[in-house]
Parts: C-alpha cells; sequence; structure tokens
C-alpha cells in the first residue's frame, strides 16, 4: 500500500550518503530509487538529486537541495526501542562520524538530523499514576544524555 505522508529531507549533497547510513543501521531498509539532475538542474547533471529509501518499512525521500536549508531540533525521527541494547546500538550508530549527543534521548546525525532514542520504558514509567514516581522518572530522564532504563527504574523505585 502507498505510503500517505512521506517525510522529505534536504541535505546538501549528502543526499546518497544519508540514505546508505539510515538503510544500514534499522532492519526492514533498503534504498528504493536513486534520481540524478539532468542538464536543466540546478545542480551539475548527473548529480544525485533524490534518493527514496526504506528505513524500518518507513519511506523517506532525501533530496540534494544545496546549501539554503539546514535541519532543526523542530523536526526529529524518533526511535521506539524495546531493549537497552537497541538504544545502546542506534546511539552509537547515529552519534558516529560526527553526530552530537544531546539530552534526554535527543542526538544529531553527522548531517545535522535530530532522532530521539526512545525505550518503550520510559514513556509506560512516565505514564504512571502516582505522580510521585512519574516525577522521579522525569527528574532522572532530564539528567540524561542517551537513556538509561535501569537508571529510570531505579529512580522509579525511589
Amino acid at each position: 500500500m502507498q505510503q500517505k505522508i512521506t517525510p522529505f529531507l534536504w541535505f546538501d549533497g549528502q543526499a546518497e550518503e544519508a540514505a546508505e547510513l539510515y538503510t544500514s543501521v534499522f532492519d526492514d531498509s533498503r534504498i528504493v530509487d536513486v534520481q540524478r539532475y539532468g542538464d536543466a538542474g540546478p545542480l551539475s547533471a548527473g548529480t544525485v538529486m533524490t534518493v527514496t529509501f526504506e528505513v524500518a518499512g518507513q519511506r523517506v525521500i532525501a533530496l540534494n537541495g544545496g546549501p539554503q536549508y539546514k535541519f532543526t531540533e523542530a523536526f526529529s525521527l524518533s526511535v521506539d526501542c524495546e531493549t537497552q541494547e537497541e538504544v545502546d546500538r542506534y546511539w552509537a550508530r547515529l552519534t558516529e562520524d560526527g553526530g552530537e549527543e544531546g539530552p534526554c534521548g535527543w542526538l544529531k546525525d553527522r548531517f545535522g538530523l535530530s532522532w530521539q532514542i526512545n525505550p518503550r520504558k520510559l514513556g509506560e514509567l512516565l505514564g504512571d499514576p502516582d505522580p510521585e514516581k512519574s516525577q522521579r522518572v522525569m527528574k532522572a530522564m532530564l539528567g540524561m544524555k542517551k537513556i538509561d532504563i535501569q537508571a529510570l527504574l531505579d529512580a522509579y523505585e525511589g
């Protein structure tokens, strides 16, 4: 079935490199199509224009549009993780080669795209009906960069 809404990401010459990274990090990922600029394009003929790829089953299009626009934290991709091993793996791969750690499970990859690496357990603990427990979890999370599930559980238990 065709996806109704597709994220469209603007890069400055690294669309193919980004697609290759993202498809190597997540299972159920592949590059679907690469389109190149022709003679009439704003970039040199033969330069990659767009890369359509699937990452964890989600279709995405990356455009080599030039230096006019940059990513900001106003847009991020959120990754649902079941285990600490998943959190650690995605965190390491997406911050390698120039990525930056951010607060509370956020990071920027080397292309400047923001990601949230979220263990499912975080939402469960923050949603606990006991406000004392959920607030201890919130306080612990606010002190973290990469989320540590055991530290959240320890805060939850008090």
